[in-house]
């Protein structure tokens, strides 16, 4: 029993030393940010250049696309016809992240931080394409059943 309590003691004098030698730090009683980023932030780096949406003038393409913003679910948070809500609108004319094709292909794809998730993992690139033609189709002719 004396044996194990020399031994415990021994284990933890180790540790409050080790503990010594430790650079003090700064903050040390501060608390902690609000947010802590863990692993890659969505929506950081350069976007892809100079991509075009394949099915950018394909009436088609932009109706699929329409049928997967609502089999998606993009709707709840874009609201029924991309016109906002939780999230933000898609039918304004300027865009935090960039309105070219490759610049809404990336959003999509890659995530944006603050609620946006990355779907490039979990659908084709093709339906991806299709998204991009139907979000680029709102406000023209072209849009597939728009609001009324």
């Amino acid at each position: 029993m004396q044996l194990r309590l020399i031994a415990l003691f021994a284990v933890l004098l180790a540790l409050a030393l080790a503990g010594c030698e430790q650079q003090p730090n700064a903050s040390a009683g501060a608390a902690p940010p609000m947010s802590v980023v863990v692993g890659p932030v969505p929506g950081i780096g350069s976007p892809p250049q100079g991509q075009a949406d394949p099915y950018a003038n394909d009436v088609l393409g932009m109706a699929q696309g329409r049928k997967l913003f609502v089999w998606y679910n993009c709707y709840s948070c874009h609201g029924g016809h991309g016109g906002g809500g939780m999230g933000p609108s898609l039918r304004d004319r300027v865009w935090i992240y960039g309105s070219s094709d490759a610049q809404v292909f990336h959003s999509i794809a890659e995530g944006r931080g603050k609620g946006m998730p990355a779907w490039g993992l979990k659908i084709p690139q093709s339906q991806i394409w299709e998204l991009v033609a139907y979000i680029k189709s709102m406000r023209t002719p072209q849009e597939p059943e728009p609001p009324r």
